[in-house]
């Protein structure tokens, strides 16, 4: 039976263009900003485009805020793309002005410190050996990117009765997290709805990882 997954219509990001990725993958997926519809669905994948504020505005316009802090309770699969991944921590700064987060992980969204900015095109990362989304591809693969901002600094101090999340990191002038698996909570920066052969694979494993 194929996996129902929600794809959250905040007002942000190209939410069919990961519609049409997730189906190509054999999920059936609904573009729709419903509550209930989200909290129902096998999986909820959360798109963003734009700035850290106005995506967090249209976020919280639909509760979306509300239903991944539901869904993780319940350890129901959520994953964040792009600003979709950004909003999920607790802070993020832009022109100086200081925005609140999901706040899921502690840590900042700021700019990217690199010559040329916006990071736009396509990148390695650098992922764990344990890595379920990147399992089977090799570490060679590139994701397609387009961003001039993203956490440089992972903040998540290890509880020793937790499994830590496993970061992914890539480079563009220093390193920044580019992907995050914590349990039910998954993320990456890059746009797996835009990286062809790749980013299929990575979204298929997420299917299989519930």
């Amino acid at each position: 039976m194929a996996k129902r997954v929600v794809v959250l219509d905040y007002g942000s990001g190209n939410v069919r263009s990961a519609q049409r990725a997730l189906e190509r993958v054999g999920a059936e997926a609904e573009v729709t900003s419903d509550f209930q519809a989200g909290l129902d669905a096998d999986g909820l994948l959360v798109p963003g485009v734009g700035a850290f504020a106005a995506c967090m505005a249209g976020l919280r316009s639909v509760k979306g805020d509300r239903l991944i802090g539901r869904r993780l309770a319940g350890g129901r699969p959520v994953l964040g793309i792009c600003v979709g991944m950004q909003i999920l921590f607790a802070r993020g700064v832009e022109h100086g002005v200081e925005s609140e987060g999901c706040d899921e992980w502690p840590g900042t969204v700021e700019h990217l410190e690199a010559p040329v900015v916006p990071h736009m095109g396509w990148n390695t990362v650098q992922a764990p050996e344990e890595s379920r989304l990147f399992a089977g591809l090799d570490a060679d693969t590139r994701f397609y990117f387009v961003h001039s901002y993203g956490v440089r600094k992972w903040e998540l101090e290890p509880a020793a009765h937790l499994r830590p999340p496993l970061v992914s990191w890539t480079e563009h002038g220093t390193p920044f997290v580019s992907a995050v698996e914590n349990g039910p909570l998954s993320a990456t920066q890059f746009h797996p709805e835009k990286s062809g052969d790749a980013g299929a694979e990575l979204l298929r494993n997420w299917l299989n990882t519930f």
